[in-house]
């Protein structure tokens, strides 16, 4: 069996090919989300603690975490349900996928390091690997580098804000005979004075437009009252002025 062994930290990963089976048969009838001690697969492993993330079977066909069996099953799958993807909107499919279960016909299973050990693990542990792309969306810019949002509140000023834009990955980009340049991602969400001056103006247009509307039908209803009043009192004088002559 393969392991697929990734460790967050560094953003490296490496496959192994074990082949005895008494290392092997410690995975079975495990599940994907349980911990297991990493000094099953060897002693270099000692004290790392690997969980279990999935894997795909000698067919190709990857677990489905929820699904409590160790073989293969076929499920209705759509929209928002894992190892589907719909091409139309309402479409629906029956899938084979594997169970959450470890089994013998697993042909690699992909481990994730919960825990490091006191030695380290050639092209896993030992070198990271710098993030290529980062978080586009604000909030999560923020997150990554523990800023402050500070935008809504009045007491914090202008210039002790921290400024996402400042804070966006950005990666370099090579070609072969023209000058290397810097390339970032448009930041989703992001909230600006500017965005905040456009949506107090776009509030104070509406609630010009309402009272315009507002004062525009009332003198409407007054118009329309005088015309009505006048034709009243011409139909009841052309009235009168009929039952004279008769």
């Amino acid at each position: 069996m393969k392991f697929n062994i990734s460790f967050p930290e560094t953003g490296q990963q490496k496959c192994i090919d074990i082949d005895d089976e008494r290392k092997v048969r410690l995975f079975y009838d495990r599940r994907m989300g349980q911990e297991i001690d990493g000094e099953a697969l060897g002693e270099e492993f000692k004290g790392y603690i690997f969980r279990i993330a999935g894997g795909n079977d000698k067919q190709g066909f990857s677990m489905k975490q929820g699904v409590l069996e160790n073989k293969r099953v076929r499920l209705l799958l759509s929209a928002g349900h894992t190892n589907y993807r719909p091409r139309k909107k309402g479409e629906r499919k029956r899938k084979s996928v594997r169970g959450c279960i470890v089994g013998h016909d697993i042909a690699v299973l992909h481990l994730v390091v919960t825990k490091k050990g006191p030695g380290e693990l050639p092209g896993i542990t030992d070198s990271p690997i710098p993030r290529r792309l980062g978080p586009k969306r604000a909030s999560r810019i923020r997150k990554l580098f523990a800023l402050d949002k500070g935008v809504d509140r009045k007491s914090v000023k202008a210039e002790e804000r921290d400024d996402v834009r400042k804070y966006v990955v950005k990666r370099e980009i090579k070609r072969e005979g023209k000058k290397p340049y810097f390339k970032a991602p448009k930041i989703q969400r992001l909230i600006t004075a500017e965005r905040l001056r456009r949506k107090t103006k776009e509030k104070a247009q509406k609630k010009e437009r309402w009272q315009r509307a507002k004062e525009a039908a009332k003198k409407y209803n007054v118009l329309l009252n005088n015309v009505l009043h006048e034709r009243h009192l011409a139909e009841a004088q052309a009235q009168k002025t009929e039952e004279k002559k008769a």
